[in-house]
């Protein structure tokens, strides 16, 4: 017979428990850690907690207390809806708490009828305000933001109020700033409605948008065009462009062409009401275009018709009053004269009040990092200011003599200029994400001398870059002004 393949283990071995170890035979002396071992394993799986998902206390109260309406005591009525809610959690809302902590007759009452006199309040948003009251935190999306927000101030929340402006000003873009604007200001939410502002100042020139010209409002385009922080791409003859062009659209909604095709269809408009009028008085003279009056008032001419080309233009289309460009021509004419013969070197000191309310105001877009030169169209007064950007530095030049000028230039040992410079770099929405400006400054320039205006960081450098300018070439005259203040009260 064959022997076992396998041998038969001692006695004492065999009888071992399953948690024993060799260990026994040691000497005493030594110390076994296979219990130690067993121990801290024991230990740490009784303390390791063990994460399972329960129903929360919030999400029970909302699904049982809201939704199924268990134990209500109360009934609210609105809009042909009824719900049935608990007076202890409304009375979270100012509104039904002074309506059932005072002297109304509602306070004693079941079932209470809600005039509803805000349109944007539907059901909808009623269903999320109450809903609110039952749970933590509510999901709200920015097509539904305004009718909530109009039903969270009517019953007073003040924390579904606030969340309704974090999710506008998280959510404004071409499509939702006016309406958000609108709200901001019904509602008063100020930090909204300063959101707002901001981007349409950002985006108005440099993302231009049919849909967004038809919903501007006068108000809205006047407060914009008189800004000195309007982010003006190319020069001030671009912004009477976009004006022409918003108010076609404000007087024809429905034109449903392409951006491209827009200019042209306003000129056209126009010119039938050239026409019409027989060219006998400007557009905004007339009862039609009055209304956009004080809207093109804002408009800075002076930089408009410094330029023979966009002179011609705004003489040619005769939407705005000769005698407003008259008045400019005095203006400019007498200020080219200060410059030349009264040896007028420019500011001299930063007057904030006149950069913000008469500076020039241009702009240029770098669609990818390179290295440009270029300078603004018009003239100023002897000034061939050149601007260059190369390996993240921006120049400002006073070109004299070195480079060709198409126009006249001053050959005074020293010019001064005053300017604020901006850039920005903006997300798809048109929101900014990087931003830098030098402040007012008051830079002296000997002939064909260059100055470094910015440094920029590499880490903050996103492309497309636009660059905007605010300029003053010269300086005020005072004296002209009081005269100018002094015929105007005598007419």
């Amino acid at each position: 017979m064959g022997t076992l393949s396998s041998r038969l283990l001692p006695l004492e071995y065999s009888k071992q428990s399953p948690g024993s170890c060799d260990c026994r035979k040691r000497k005493r002396s030594l110390e076994c850690q296979c219990d130690n071992e067993s121990d801290e394993d024991l230990e740490n799986l009784l303390n390791t907690p063990r994460r399972k998902k329960l129903k929360s206390t919030s999400k029970y109260i909302y699904q049982t207390l809201f939704l199924n309406g268990e134990n209500s005591d109360i009934n609210i009525c609105a809009l042909g809806q009824e719900w049935k809610l608990h007076k202890i959690y409304l009375c979270q809302s100012g509104y039904f708490s002074s309506m059932f902590c005072g002297s109304w007759r509602e306070s004693t009452m079941n079932v209470i009828e809600l005039e509803i006199p805000d349109h944007n309040i539907d059901a909808e948003a009623l269903q999320v305000a109450f809903g609110s009251l039952y749970r933590d935190d509510v999901l709200i999306k920015p097509s539904r933001v305004i009718s909530i927000l109009a039903a969270a101030c009517m019953l007073q929340l003040d924390g579904l109020i606030q969340q309704c402006g974090e999710t506008m000003k998280e959510t404004i873009n071409v499509q939702t700033v006016c309406g958000y604007s609108s709200a901001a200001s019904v509602y008063g939410l100020d930090t909204v409605k300063k959101k707002c502002l901001e981007w349409l100042l950002n985006n108005l020139m440099t993302h231009q948008s049919v849909d967004l010209f038809k919903e501007l409002s006068i108000s809205m385009m006047k407060q914009l065009i008189s800004s000195p922080d309007l982010l003006v791409m190319q020069v001030e003859m671009d912004v009477y462009t976009a004006l022409k062009k918003w108010m076609f659209l404000q007087l024809v909604p429905s034109w449903n062409g392409s951006l491209k095709q827009l200019l042209s269809e306003a000129d056209g408009w126009f010119s039938k009401r050239r026409k019409d009028l027989d060219n006998r008085i400007a557009f905004l003279d007339c009862e039609q275009g009055s209304q956009f009056m004080p809207v093109f008032r804002h408009l800075r001419l002076q930089y408009i018709i410094s330029d023979l080309a966009s002179a011609r233009i705004v003489e040619r289309d005769t939407i705005i009053p000769s005698e407003w460009l008259s008045s400019i021509y005095k203006q400019q004419w007498l200020t080219m004269l200060r410059a030349e013969q009264d040896n007028d070197t420019g500011p001299q000191e930063i007057n904030t009040n006149e950069l913000e309310s008469n500076s020039m105001r241009c702009g240029r877009k770098l669609t990818k990092d390179g290295d440009y030169c270029w300078r603004w169209t018009g003239f100023n007064f002897g000034f061939d200011l050149l601007v260059t950007y190369t390996n993240r530095y921006i120049i400002f030049k006073r070109n004299t003599l070195n480079q060709p000028c198409s126009g006249s230039v001053s050959l005074q040992p020293h010019r001064n200029i005053a300017f604020r410079l901006r850039l920005v770099s903006f997300d798809n929405d048109g929101k900014v994400i990087c931003s830098r400006t030098s402040g007012y400054q008051i830079l002296s320039l000997e002939k064909d001398q260059e100055q470094v205006v910015m440094n920029l960081d590499s880490r903050l450098l996103l492309f497309p870059l636009y660059i905007c300018c605010n300029f003053l070439y010269t300086s005020s005259d005072r004296r002209a002004d009081g005269e100018a203040r002094q015929d105007a009260h005598e007419n």
